[in-house]
Formats: C-alpha cells, structure tokens, sequence
C-alpha cells in the first residue's frame, strides 16, 4: 500500500475569486505583490473558478518528461522540488503537467511551481472564505499500510467493490490471529474461501450456512479456549443471511455473551445469487424480487434497522460503520475486538453494491458519502456503559434526493415514495436520538 502526503485541497463553490491567496504566495515567494508570480493561479469568475496549482501527484509527468533530472519527487515529504542547477530551461515540465501547476516565471526566466512552503503553505491561511485546505486526506494509510494483507490478490469481486476493501482493511486490522466465518454471500464468492482446493485468505477460514455462522463461530471459539489458544473469533457476514434466516444463531449468541465480533457486510440485499431483497432492503428500491413495472414500484416495506435490534441485546459493543469514513471505522474495529475479549461484539458496515444498486464503480465512496450526509444512515456506536452515541452526527443533512438519484435502483420513485423515504429518514433520526438520549448515563 502506497504512502499518504498532505495536499493542498480547493473548493470552488467557496471561491469568490478575491485573489487573496495568489498575493499571499507572491509575497512570500518573489517579495512582491505581483500576482502573475504566483504559484498558485485562480482563473476563471463568478461561479466558475478553476485552480492551477501543482498537485505533487503520486507518478508526476513533470518528472518523467524532464531531460536534465531537474524535478524529483521527495519520498519523505511528497513534494516535487525543483533544482535550478540542473535545470535547462527547455519547459517540457510544463508541457507534462496536465494541471498547469508549473510555469515560466518571466521575471527569471525559469520555472516556479508549489513547493507547500515546508509544509506550511501561506495561500491556505490567507484565504477569507475557506476555499482552501491543507490537508492529509489519507493518514490512516499511511499507519497500516504495512500491515499484512490477508486476503490473496486477486479476488473475484465486482468492479469497484465495497466488499473487497472492507474485507482486506478488516482483515489487516484484527490480524493473523484469527479464525474466519464467511457464510454464503458475496465474501466467500469473490473466494475467501477458495477454489480447486485453495483458499484467498491467509488464516483458518471456514463456510458454514447462512442459519448457523454465530452457532458455529461460538464452538470453534470455545474449543480454541478449552485448549488454551486465544484467537479472535470474527465473522463477516451478509444483511441478508444475518437479518433473516441466520438471525436465529445470531440473536443466541448475543444473548449468551459469546465471544466474538461478528460484522455484517450491509448491501441491502442478496447480491452474489442476483440481487434479490433481503429485509434490510429499503423501501421503493428496485431488487430482482421487488420489479419495477406497471404495478409494482419497488420494494413495499421499510428496512430492518438490525442495529438497533442488536444493541437491544446489551451487546458488549454495537456500532454502525462506513467505508466513506475510514478512520471512524478503525477506532470502532478497535473497541469492537477488545470487547470482544469478553463479550459479543457487532459491527454493522453500510457497503455500497455498485452493481445491484446500479451505479458506476468509480462513485463508490461518493455513494456512501451521501448516505450519511442525509442521514440515510447514521454512524454511532453503543456499549451497556456508555450507551448510545454519536460518532458523526449530522445536524444539517442533505435531502435525501441527493442521496437516492444517484443510483438506479431508485430511478423509478414517484414523488410520493420520495416523501415516504425522507419522513423515514427524519423519523429514524429522531428515533436514535432519543435511544442517544435515553441509553446515555455517562
């Protein structure tokens, strides 16, 4: 896994195109006020400003096209330098950048480009509006990346799947340690468990049915402890074999304590067999059992909130998680495997399906962005003594329209099963709310 840097990030629709930013670098780089030296450069107006600045991209064309090896990329820091000693003039660096971050200063007559100001840029607090960030959008790479993969390359996941990186990012962080559960769903058909007597994890996997993972996951956990061996016990399984035929096993292990995590991949369906829906599905989406024709618009009954369901089983730890938000999801992976020293723990993960919600693989992380941007889904955390919290709270959501036209399987709505969803989603809130309320006793 690749290493993280900081970058500076722009905001067009907070830019009123006041040039602040370009005279604060000017300044600080040339000792003048002269804008046309600075190496940041907004074009455009009123509403349509564009930034020409240099990204420090991660493969640089600037430095594969320069002749002279004048441009090098600094491992440590990220950022691209420039050495005016070898440097020949011949401009071909301002050719590669696709983003005109490098440029002919005329009044040296050699190239000038963003260097971040040793980490420090002086365009990002001069900015009044806010347009502007310096920012590490992905430090939390740059901590495990070097942890072990314990999934083999290659698995046979959809273009753009969720699944895939929340197994692999799950996997680095609970360790080799561990006895795995994948039950029949989208895990073990990408081939966690295997094809022609191989496996695609690196620890003990197992495949039991959709009615039995918690049942079976809690004997193997027992026998390892009754031979002396401490193992995490962890099973990621499907919506729907865990919120409707494997409910059963999973509501007894609840109940008994059982040691484990158990986390529940949420795609909102039966994916890998052809999409059909499960009872977490969402009402008015399209699924291969809920058509979408002349008299059916969809599927006709609100979603389990499992959850919910879940923490009313005093579970030793219960939280909602998000790949959109990754940090969020590692502290909860965090508490989420020390309760489960002592007690049953669950993960509930909302996990975008670009191909049975219909929408391109790319818009991925944008898809469950937008899901707790409108409080679609919400992101909180429970144990007996702390209660229900927050953990991204949203006090000022999108409407749920910018979350449902997104994806084709809600393309069909009518307006009146728009209303019925976002009643839904204000109903839900207010619901966690008051459990935030009620469960909190500090």
């Amino acid at each position: 896994m690749g290493r993280a840097y900081s970058t500076i990030a722009f905001d067009p629709a907070k830019c009123d195109g006041c040039g602040d930013c370009m005279k604060a670098c000017a300044q600080v780089k040339t000792g003048t006020d002269d804008i046309a030296r600075s190496r940041i450069q907004i074009q455009g107006r009123e509403k349509a400003f564009e930034l020409a600045l240099c990204r420090q991209c991660a493969d640089p064309k600037c430095v594969s096209v320069c002749p002279a090896g004048a441009l090098d990329k600094d491992g440590d820091t990220g950022v691209i330098g420039w050495d005016a000693s070898k440097c020949v003039d011949c401009l071909l660096c301002t050719v590669g950048c696709t983003y005109a971050g490098i440029a002919l200063d005329e009044a040296t007559g050699h190239v000038a480009k963003c260097d971040t100001c040793d980490g420090s840029p002086a365009c990002v607090p001069a900015c009044p509006h806010g347009a502007l960030k310096y920012i590490t959008t992905a430090n939390i790479y740059n901590e495990v990346g070097q942890w072990e993969d314990l999934f083999a390359p290659g698995l046979a996941g959809c273009q753009g799947c969720n699944t895939e990186l929340l197994m692999r990012h799950t996997l680095r962080r609970v360790g080799p340690d561990t006895v795995l559960a994948t039950p029949p769903g989208c895990v073990p058909g990408m081939g966690s468990v295997g094809f022609n007597g191989t496996t695609g994890t690196k620890v003990p996997v197992f495949h039991p049915l959709l009615t039995n993972t918690a049942a079976m996951l809690a004997g193997i956990k027992r026998q390892y402890k009754r031979v002396g061996r401490e193992v995490t016990a962890l099973a990621i399984a499907g919506d729907g074999g865990a919120s409707d035929v494997g409910f059963q096993s999973l509501s007894g292990a609840a109940e008994r304590g059982e040691q484990m995590l158990f986390m529940v991949v949420d795609n909102e369906g039966y994916m890998n067999t052809g999409m059909q829906r499960s009872s977490c599905t969402p009402y008015g989406a399209w699924t291969s059992t809920t058509p979408v024709g002349e008299t059916s618009r969809g599927k006709t009954q609100d979603a389990k909130n499992l959850p919910l369901i879940m923490m009313n089983h005093r579970c030793a730890y219960v939280a909602t998680a998000s790949t959109a938000y990754m940090e969020d999801l590692y502290e909860k992976l965090d508490r989420a495997l020390e309760a489960s020293k002592t007690g049953f723990a669950y993960l509930h993960v909302y996990s975008p399906c670009t191909t049975g919600w219909r929408f391109p693989s790319h818009q991925n992380m944008e898809v469950a962005r937008k899901a707790v941007e409108t409080n679609f889904v919400m992101l909180w955390e429970y144990t007996p003594k702390t209660g229900l919290h927050f953990t991204k709270s949203v006090e000022d959501p999108l409407p749920v329209t910018e979350y449902l036209k997104v994806m084709g399987r809600f393309r069909h709505l009518s307006e009146e099963q728009i209303e019925h969803i976002q009643g839904k989603v204000v109903e839900n809130m207010q619901f966690v709310k008051r459990m935030a309320e009620t469960e909190h006793v500090g």
